[in-house]
């Protein structure tokens, strides 16, 4: 009686597979609120400090929760994308979900192959040949006395059958296989929750990237008006030249600024559908704004032991270590003596029409006397892997604690830096219309204006940033908290969000208010309906607003 090898390879193949997996959402947490602040040392055009990209959300070229099976063909329909639609088809298609599903089929797989020890093995065979002895090899080597004798038949047909009703060993063996089955389907559940934060965080970074391509076009259209007001004044003779090609850079800027949010949007789409599992160049419109909501105080309460209670990796390390508890207790148990059962019945005869009955039974006792070691040697084996699990639980424990502090300090800055960016925005607006008055009455010259400009594309970034980083930040206190699912269909769905249902608006308006820039075209996918965002000459104020709904 002996622990199987092959069940503790896979064992520790499963185990390696959940900590490489739970490793890497983790990773992925982390890029998600720190990605945009290691970008911004890299990025070239003015004014743009990046949100983080699809890259850093989740690792596309190595990460499994970025990837999806595709399911049909791409139409020239835009369609509209709820948050839980957008969910609903992550949790459906979803690549790394569809992976750990097969995990747990594989460790089902293992525990039918445990209980198969426990139940009765019965072999049917079926025999019919012919045969001539040689009596000189057997020593009848006698004059007068035949050589050989034959050819004679001989036909038979019998089953067998052993059982080992009674082994300590097997039974702690089938609950450790039960404990991995627990375990998997632990971790498949933590997979769910990771495709939410996964298709959430993504959902979010479209809204945030629509958000810049208003903002960056209502720049724009300032700009341009604002070159068209010193053309005007140099031709009429109250401007010298100088102040038209200031304009004209900062127009020519604004142009690039716009052509590179614009790059960002589609490929964030893309991202997004391969999340979630549209065809790459099927055409979306995102129907939800996720507008700033405070979060309730009752979310707050006990955070951390519910998160104990229902945080799925957490359950799944506890399963992990009582099959790991399951397994020493068999390893020992190999010194123990089994009882099993042996029969064997079928027909004999040297031809097919002489069959007749012939069986056997017989009781089992099996007493492992000497087996070299190799005992000790499971037994150390197991008692290492149950600390190992030990150690992990406890380490876990306290990971998911501070999993909970940091995304209640990430809500509390990120709630104080949206009023601050709020508070910015309104005065960064007031500023340019104080400019542009001012460079109208031709007290000053446009370089007033252009830094106005400038101040206002960056306060509008610092709100759509802010807002950004609050819903984010809500997203991974449900995922600390284990209640993912839910919680985020709540989050980003709530009431008021929702834009009215309109198809064919494919991309974000621009301002009416000023005339039309030489701009490149807008982008060919369908963009959410955001609201009207300042930085023209006769707009108003608040680019980032339009994220939501301010």
């Amino acid at each position: 009686m002996h622990v199987c090898p092959r069940c503790n390879v896979e064992t520790t193949a499963g185990i390696l597979r959940r900590h490489t997996l739970r490793l890497s959402r983790f990773c992925f947490a982390a890029a998600l609120l720190l990605g945009w602040r290691t970008l911004v040392a890299q990025v070239e055009t003015p004014g743009l400090t990046p949100l983080p990209s699809a890259e850093q959300v989740i690792q596309r070229s190595q990460d499994n929760f970025s990837g999806s099976i595709p399911q049909g063909k791409a139409t020239s329909e835009v369609i509209d994308l709820t948050v839980k639609d957008a969910l609903d088809r992550g949790l459906k298609y979803n690549l790394g979900l569809y992976l750990s599903d097969r995990v747990t089929d594989q460790a089902r797989a293992a525990r039918l192959r445990s209980l198969s020890e426990l139940m009765p093995m019965v072999n049917g065979a079926f025999s019919e040949g012919a045969e001539r002895l040689n009596l000189k090899a057997f020593g009848f080597d006698f004059p007068g006395f035949p050589s050989s004798v034959g050819p004679f038949g001989l036909t038979e047909l019998q089953a067998t059958g052993t059982w080992t009703p009674l082994s300590f060993q097997y039974f702690n063996n089938l609950h450790a296989a039960s404990q991995n089955v627990k375990a998997a389907q632990n971790s498949y559940r933590d997979a769910r929750d990771t495709v939410v934060l996964a298709v959430g965080a993504n959902y979010l970074l479209t809204i945030a990237n629509e958000s810049r391509v208003t903002a960056a076009q209502a720049e724009l259209d300032a700009a341009q008006a604002l070159y068209q007001l010193a053309v005007d004044q140099e031709n009429a003779g109250l401007a010298p030249q100088i102040d038209t090609l200031r304009a004209r850079v900062q127009l020519q800027t604004q142009q690039s600024i716009l052509i590179q949010v614009q790059n960002d949007l589609e490929k964030q789409r893309i991202a997004l559908a391969r999340v979630i599992g549209l065809p790459v160049t099927q055409k979306f419109r995102l129907i939800n704004r996720v507008p700033y909501q405070p979060l309730p105080e009752e979310e707050l309460e006990n955070a951390y032991q519910r998160a104990l209670e229902t945080r799925p990796d957490y359950q799944s390390a506890l399963a992990s270590l009582r099959s790991a508890q399951y397994t020493r207790e068999a390893a020992w148990q190999q010194r123990l003596p089994s009882i099993g059962l042996m029969a064997n019945y079928g027909v004999l005869g040297f031809t097919p029409s002489s069959l007749a009955p012939n069986w056997t039974t017989a009781a089992t006792l099996n007493i492992p006397i000497f087996q070299g070691g190799r005992v000790e040697a499971d037994i150390q084996q197991a008692e290492a892997v149950v600390k190992q699990r030990q150690a992990q639980v406890d380490n876990l424990r306290a990971s998911i604690e501070q999993d909970i502090e940091d995304a209640l300090l990430d809500i509390k800055a990120a709630a104080q830096q949206v009023e601050v960016a709020k508070t910015g925005l309104d005065y960064a607006q007031q500023t340019l219309e104080q400019s542009q008055d001012r460079f109208a009455a031709g007290v000053t010259n446009n370089v007033e204006v252009i830094q106005a400009q400038q101040q206002l594309a960056s306060a509008n970034e610092q709100y759509i940033e802010s807002l950004y980083a609050h819903n984010i930040a809500k997203v991974l206190l449900a995922r600390a908290i284990g209640n993912a699912e839910q919680a985020v269909k709540q989050y980003l769905s709530e009431p008021g969000s929702v834009l009215p249902a309109n198809p064919g608006s494919a991309t974000p308006p621009s301002n009416p208010a000023t005339p039309a820039p030489a701009a490149p075209n807008p982008a060919p996918n369908a963009a959410g309906t955001l609201g009207a965002v300042h930085g023209g000459p006769t707009a108003q104020p608040a680019g980032g607003r339009s994220a939501d709904g301010h």
